[in-house]
């Protein structure tokens, strides 16, 4: 399923359309500037209080060390970058952009950390917590860079908070090293949610002082807090999570749907690049719920979790059932599949300690690779509901067309690989090591290797239900990939692209003429504007004919960006 992946993250590339105001931020700027190239800002703070919808900040390569606060008092925290300006809708939003062929990195190893508790007093000096970067607002896009190093006192930080935020789109982030979650999204306020990660990476996240305990909070992504029915639904595609001290990916206290499509989640539970084992890391790979309102239905689609200290996907005593649909789950610790559930009253409160969901709210499992099938909660599950004292295994719902369904003992026979440095490295830096975790391509696409995917004659293969996504064969395959499924056949078939729009750009006119120019090169500006489009086969020639024709269609000298589908051409117009 990696080529419906690469179809949204070309579409994503494409999303720069900034006709505003134009401005710079670089580590030798200054914030009495004025924001040019030439004389760019030294703050993203500075850059918030100039900003409005429509325009572009571009953010110079280089390390920024973050060493001054602010107060952010509507939550009571500090934040060395805090990002309050809004855009007004998706196709106006407000851009913080690394600058092409530069990385930004915001390290927090110096920044000054609150002291932090367990209630604050309202005063910057009592804040609970401290974060790099804290977003408040709506419609913005950020894009390309790394946050790291946000240290703790009392409680654990997170690298990207997100608050009482609307339709923020956050794309190839790598927040890690944090000591505390890598993206935490706090919606719980009405109309919030709606957000798109995209191709973001949480990794290597541990929180070793908190106050609840050693590892305890340091997810890789969360979204929680959102109440049922208010909002939109949040969205994270290509996301991978690894080697977080807590979970990969948490929706506790969410309850309102969220999607997960073509993520991935390794090594959670554990620290040190998986040499610590932190005693109060929970350790799931992709754990959804505790949703006790009934809101928190769920989808988590074309996902694979291996390796992880607990679970690989997890429901957390939800109340409510989720979508498990095409997901792999390989060799973690305990258990592959866990769909502990209980159940909950109007108001919230407990009835159950464990009982199965059964009917309409049942969790939904289909064309689910588990190896080994080594599963809990599913088909057989244990139930105790006190007040009838009532404790007992009963009869519960197994899924349809899935391994244990099949009785399909997968080995290493049925798969491309099963061997990447996932598997086997500890104590070195995996997003620097060539595997599935290793460095993304330039359209943040993940690197095209043949870990966990089937290979012909798999067993898995043709063996799955028709849920209306894109396949090859006689029916869809079992697993998060599908055997055969070229970039090609997923861009031919307009279901997929609509899929893949309806994911990328949740209102229409986000990206106009998009699916116009599907077949051709967009050119831009160096201010991300889109000015058209070129024919595939006007790119091919020599840089000086290239530019002729950019010069009889643009009228206008200077440089040019062509982009066509992962590839980037830089082609300069003299006059």
């Amino acid at each position: 399923m990696g080529a419906r992946f690469l179809l949204m993250a070309g579409i994503a590339m494409a999303a720069v359309q900034a006709f505003g105001a134009v401005y710079y931020v670089a580590t030798d700027g200054s914030d009495n500037n004025a924001g040019t190239k030439a004389k760019p800002f030294a703050s993203l703070n500075k850059a918030n209080t100039v900003v409005h919808a429509g325009d572009t900040v571009w953010i110079r390569g280089g390390i920024y060390d973050l060493r001054d606060t602010v107060f952010f008092a509507r939550y009571k925290m500090t934040a060395a970058i805090l990002l309050t300006a809004s855009g007004e809708s998706d196709d106006n939003r407000i851009h913080y952009l690394a600058y092409p062929g530069e990385r930004p990195i915001f390290d927090g190893a110096n920044l000054p950390v609150a002291a932090g508790g367990e209630h604050s007093d309202g005063t910057p000096e009592g804040a609970m917590y401290t974060s790099p970067i804290v977003i408040s607002a709506k419609y913005l896009h950020l894009k390309g860079f790394e946050v790291r190093n946000t240290p703790m006192k009392h409680n654990s930080n997170s690298g990207v908070f997100l608050y009482a935020s609307k339709h923020i789109f956050l794309e190839q982030i790598d927040s890690h090293h944090n000591a505390g979650p890598g993206f935490f999204a706090n919606d719980g306020a009405p109309d919030g949610g709606g957000h798109i990660f995209l191709n973001c990476d949480a990794h290597d996240n541990y929180d070793p002082l908190g106050w609840q305990g050693d590892g305890e909070n340091a997810d890789g992504f969360g979204a929680h807090y959102q109440k049922p029915g208010e909002g939109d639904t949040t969205k994270f595609i290509g996301c991978r999570a690894w080697w977080n001290s807590d979970d990969g990916f948490d929706f506790i206290n969410q309850e309102f749907p969220v999607v997960l499509e073509n993520c991935y989640a390794m090594g959670n539970g554990y620290s040190d690049y998986g040499l610590g084992n932190p005693k109060n890391g929970n350790g799931h790979g992709i754990k959804m719920g505790e949703s006790t309102l009934g809101g928190g239905r769920h989808t988590i689609k074309f996902c694979a979790a291996w390796k992880n200290k607990a679970t690989g996907f997890y429901a957390n005593y939800t109340g409510v059932g989720s979508k498990w649909l095409n997901n792999t789950s390989y060799m973690n610790k305990d258990r592959e599949f866990a769909m502990a559930s209980t159940l909950f009253d109007s108001e919230g409160n407990r009835i159950a300690e464990v009982a199965p969901l059964t009917g309409d709210n049942a969790h939904v499992l289909k064309n689910n690779i588990a190896f080994p099938n080594k599963n809990s909660q599913v088909g057989e599950c244990w139930e105790y509901i006190p007040s009838q004292n009532i404790d007992r295994y009963v009869e519960c719902p197994a899924g349809e067309n899935n391994t244990w369904n099949l009785k399909l003992d997968l080995t290493e026979d049925d798969f491309e690989s099963l061997d990447d440095p996932s598997m086997t490295v500890t104590g070195k830096d995996l997003s620097t090591i060539a595997g599935i975790l290793g460095p993304r391509n330039a359209d943040g696409s993940i690197p095209n290797v043949g870990f966990l995917k089937l290979k012909k004659g798999s067993r898995a293969i043709d063996k799955g239900e028709d849920l209306g996504f894109p396949f090859v064969g006689e029916a869809p395959d079992l697993g998060a990939f599908e055997y055969g499924l070229s970039s090609s056949s997923v861009v031919g078939s307009s279901s997929s692209a609509e899929s893949a729009a309806s994911i990328a750009m949740p209102r229409k006119g986000y990206l106009p003429g998009l699916h116009a120019t599907r077949g051709a090169a967009l050119v831009f500006d160096l201010q991300g504007r889109l000015l058209g489009n070129l024919q595939f086969e006007q790119i091919n020639g020599s840089d000086g004919a290239l530019a002729g024709m950019l010069r009889a269609k643009f009228r206008t000298p200077g440089t040019y960006i062509i982009r066509y589908g992962s590839e980037i051409r830089k082609v300069q117009v003299s006059p």
